[in-house]
């Protein structure tokens, strides 16, 4: 099962920053993979260099907690998975290096570039024996991961330690097969990685002022598709 990378207060703050910026709301929605939901995660919406900065600290907490010494394997490149995932790498690496964790910080584009440095990746480039930590908003389907993990091992010898997002979904990878795990757990199966989030939604939603509709209705949501 994917760590929770924050404590109790590390995701009372987050939920705070997320309700602030209008990062999470409810509703009869959809997920970017088409799955209908009661509520809707959008880190793009945290749009202020103060939110920001704010969020970039709950995953510096959660990579302390989870990826660095002595508690894991240390990490020497944060990579973002374009859009989302750029200005969150490059905030983390902001707020790790004032914590005294200074670490590369990598990012791709969604199409290569023919010329001046050309090619696909923008920032330190990874080398052969880094360890690499992916960063992302969210995931249902695991689709940026998936993408990233071979752009990585492509351009070096690197290993992909894990993947951090801000919220576990805790929701089956396929829907129609109920021994099917949760996207995010699968993601760390399937690459060899340590799999965490900041908080999965249940914890998240725990700390939030919410209407007892809204909870009632996330809760039957995860009863529904959570992994059995």
């Amino acid at each position: 099962m994917a760590e929770r990378a924050l404590d109790d207060a590390g995701v009372a703050a987050l939920a705070a920053v997320l309700a602030r910026a209008g990062a999470l709301t409810f509703g009869d929605l959809r997920t970017k993979s088409g799955r209908p939901t009661p509520y809707f995660v959008d880190l793009g919406r945290v749009a202020t260099g103060r939110d920001l900065a704010e969020l970039a600290e709950r995953y510096a907490d959660g990579i302390e907690r989870v990826f660095l010494p002595p508690h894991g394997p240390g990490i020497d490149l944060l990579f973002g998975p374009a859009y989302k995932g750029i200005p969150l790498a490059v905030a983390t690496g902001v707020a790790l290096a004032a914590r005294g964790h200074d670490v590369g910080v990598a990012f791709d584009r969604k199409e290569a570039k023919d010329h001046g440095e050309g090619g696909t990746l923008v920032g330190r480039r990874p080398r052969d024996g880094d360890r690499v930590l992916i960063v992302e908003d969210v995931t249902t389907a695991g689709t940026s991961v998936r993408a990233a993990v071979p752009l990585l091992r492509a351009a070096a010898d690197v290993r992909v330690v894990g993947v951090l997002v801000a919220v576990d979904r805790r929701e089956r990878l396929d829907l129609d097969d109920p021994a099917s795990p949760a996207a995010l757990d699968a993601l760390g199966a399937e690459f060899d990685l340590v799999p965490a989030a900041l908080a999965p939604i249940a914890d998240l939603v725990a700390a939030l002022d919410l209407a007892d509709a809204d909870r009632a209705r996330i809760a039957a949501h995860l009863d529904r598709v959570g992994p059995r």
